[in-house]
């Protein structure tokens, strides 16, 4: 027992000189005075948080462009949470940059030590968020999925992130046993009246934050490459005024869910109050623009990590 307990207090220390040195920009010398110590045992505490994995390397240069359209953003929209990254011309990616900045995010709410409810919504972005995640340990937290983890031919959905997710976090994780779309309103309500499904439905109506993909609508769009509608039902959508969905909901470009039978079919948890939770979205790119700027102008959501292309076209719109 007394060896676990040096361990810690060994790693704690370690943790101490390493924040002094890569986050308080102190040196050597005045760490060693700081905590007490010979500088060679300071450097040897450094090295020790560097080997223990304890010191994460981040981009984190205040960019003062993306700093001042983030802030103009979150006045515009009027958004608890914004981050604006970088856009590199030549990549063709859709999740770089917003994918790292989401994992942080992600990890900054499941280290608080107060349990929360998080949940998720589906997507590659989101999937590409959740797979930069390091392994957590988070057994006060209960993390749960918005939407079904079954696709339309019975087999998993793959870009259902709730099982990637508990491969990295250690925590109470709630997936929702649905498929996405169901073929009517009333095999909806029939399924959301099962007690498991209950369950999550309820924690979903709990939940403090949200981080959810923005899909865009057309022939190409996710919904139809994984066979969850037909392009010619997306095109009568289309034709109605759909421009956008989160988690299966159909949304106009008012940011109004849409009335009618697409919506009645959407067997995902509504998505959380944005009035108690902080409901992120993870989007970018010219696909995307307009499911985006819909989706703030509705107040789908209140938080957003996006690009600095993405961002100027926002505040331009």
């Amino acid at each position: 027992m007394a060896r676990r307990s040096e361990t810690g207090g060994r790693l704690d220390d370690a943790a101490r000189a390493g924040w002094l040195y890569y986050v308080a920009g102190r040196t050597q010398d005045e760490i060693a005075t700081a905590m007490g110590i010979s500088r060679q045992s300071a450097q040897r505490l450094v090295s020790l948080a560097v080997a223990e994995r304890l010191i994460k390397v981040r981009l984190d240069h205040p960019i003062a462009e993306c700093l001042e359209l983030g802030q103009m953003l979150k006045q515009r929209f009027d958004l608890r949470h914004v981050d604006v990254v970088p856009t590199d011309p030549a990549s063709t990616s859709t999740t770089v940059g917003i994918a790292e900045a989401g994992a942080a995010e992600i990890e900054r709410w499941l280290k608080r030590p107060e349990p929360i409810v998080l949940a998720v919504g589906t997507g590659r972005t989101l999937k590409a968020a959740i797979d930069q995640l390091p392994k957590m340990e988070c057994p006060q937290h209960r993390i749960m999925s918005l939407t079904g983890n079954i696709g339309p031919d019975g087999s998993a959905a793959y870009y259902n992130v709730i099982f990637s997710m508990a491969d990295a976090v250690k925590a109470r994780h709630f997936p929702m046993p649905l498929p996405v779309l169901v073929s009517s309103a009333e095999e909806r309500d029939l399924l959301h009246r099962q007690s498991l499904v209950q369950t999550t439905l309820q924690l979903g109506r709990q939940a403090d934050v949200a981080f959810v993909g923005i899909g865009e609508l057309g022939p190409d769009a996710p919904l139809c490459e994984d066979g969850f509608l037909a392009r010619d039902e997306m095109e009568r959508l289309m034709g109605e005024g759909a421009a956008g969905e989160i988690c299966g909901w159909m949304f106009d470009r008012a940011g109004t869910l849409l009335a009618g039978s697409i919506n009645e079919r959407v067997a995902s948890a509504p998505l959380p109050s944005r009035d108690k939770a902080t409901v992120i979205g993870l989007a970018k790119g010219p696909r995307k623009h307009l499911a985006i700027l819909a989706a703030l102008k509705g107040r789908l959501i209140n938080g957003l990590i996006t690009d600095e292309a993405t961002a100027r076209y926002l505040l331009s719109a």
